[in-house]
C-alpha cells in the first residue's frame, strides 16, 4: 500500500471542534498528518487534541476566531514554529443563528400585523445584526484563513485547500436566507481562488455536505424524543437514501479533494455529498 500523502504534513483545520471536522481531523491524524486544530471553544479543542494524541497522533489546539486576522496570523506563526508550515488548509468555521432564520417558510400578511402570534419571525423581522454575523463568518471566515495560511501554500509552490459549502450553496432553503445567501459565496469564491492560487500550484476544492445531524441541526431535524420533526420529514423526503448522513461518510470526498496524487488536476468544484439530495425534484 502506497503511503498516505497526508503523512508527516501539516493540515490546519479552522472549525475543528464541529462534528464533521472533528471526524476529519481525527481520520488526517490517522493518515500521519500534524494537525493545528483552530476553533473558538477551547475545551472541545483540547478534548479532540487529547484523543489524537491518545491515539499517537499530533495535535496542537488553537484558539482563534477567524475573523479576526491578527489572531488567525498569531495562530499561523504559532503553527509554523511548533508543527512547520502549513501544507493543507481545511475551512470548516461557519455556522448559523437563531436570529437570522424565519420561523415560517412564506410570506403572509399577518406577518406585517401588530396582531401576530408571540414568536413569530419572519423575513421583516429578521435581525440585520445577527445576518451579518451569519455572512461575515461563513464568507470572510474562510477568506482569511485563505489568505494567512494560504502565503504559505504559494511560497512552497504547492499545496490544497478545502471550504465548505452547503445545499444551501445550490437551493436557497426556506428559512435560512443569511446562510444560503453565505454558502453561495463560498462556493463562488472557491472557483476564484483556484483559478487564481493555480499559477502558485495550489489547488483549491469545496464540499458540499448534505443533512448531516449535529447539535444544531438536531433541534431543527429532530424532536426532543428522537422522532423526525416536520422539517426532519421534508428533508428525508427529498433525500433517496432516505437517511441522514454519517460524519465518516464525508472521510471519502474530503481526503480525496485534499490529496495532490489523486486528485492533482481537480481545482475549483464543490463537491455534493448528501445522499442524492440535489438529484431529487421531490416530484
Amino acid at each position: 500500500m502506497n503511503e498516505s500523502c497526508f503523512n508527516g504534513k501539516v493540515a490546519v483545520i479552522t472549525g475543528a471542534g464541529g462534528t464533521l471536522c472533528s471526524v476529519l481531523a481525527r481520520e488526517l491524524a490517522r493518515q500521519g498528518a500534524k494537525l493545528a486544530l483552530l476553533g473558538r471553544t477551547g475545551a472541545a479543542l483540547e478534548s479532540l487534541a487529547a484523543d489524537i494524541r491518545q491515539d499517537g497522533g499530533t495535535a496542537l489546539p488553537l484558539v482563534c476566531d477567524v475573523l479576526d486576522a491578527a489572531a488567525v496570523e498569531r495562530a499561523r506563526e504559532t503553527v509554523a514554529l511548533e508543527l512547520g508550515a502549513c501544507q493543507f488548509l481545511i475551512n470548516g468555521a461557519g455556522g448559523n443563528q437563531a436570529d437570522a432564520i424565519t420561523t415560517v417558510t412564506e410570506f403572509s400578511a399577518l406577518e406585517l400585523s401588530p396582531g401576530k402570534p408571540a414568536g413569530t419571525r419572519g423575513f421583516f423581522d429578521l435581525d440585520l445584526g445577527r445576518f451579518d454575523d451569519v455572512v461575515r463568518v461563513n464568507t470572510l471566515g474562510t477568506v482569511i484563513p485563505c489568505q494567512i495560511f494560504g502565503r504559505d501554500l504559494a511560497r512552497r509552490g504547492r499545496g490544497s485547500i478545502l471550504n465548505f459549502a452547503s445545499m444551501n450553496s445550490y437551493r436557497p432553503l426556506t428559512r435560512v436566507p443569511a446562510y444560503a445567501m453565505a454558502k453561495a459565496g463560498v462556493v463562488s469564491f472557491t472557483q476564484w481562488l483556484s483559478v487564481y492560487l493555480a499559477p502558485a500550484g495550489v489547488r483549491v476544492n469545496a464540499v458540499a455536505p448534505g443533512f448531516f445531524v449535529n447539535e444544531r441541526s438536531r433541534k431543527i431535524l429532530m424532536t426532543p424524543d428522537g422522532g423526525l420533526s416536520a422539517r426532519g420529514q421534508n428533508v428525508l423526503a427529498h433525500t433517496p437514501l432516505n437517511r441522514f448522513g454519517e460524519a465518516r461518510e464525508l472521510l471519502g470526498a474530503a481526503c480525496w479533494l485534499l490529496d495532490d496524487t489523486r486528485a492533482g488536476f481537480v481545482t475549483g468544484v464543490t463537491l455534493p455529498v448528501d445522499g442524492g439530495f440535489l438529484a431529487s425534484s421531490g416530484i
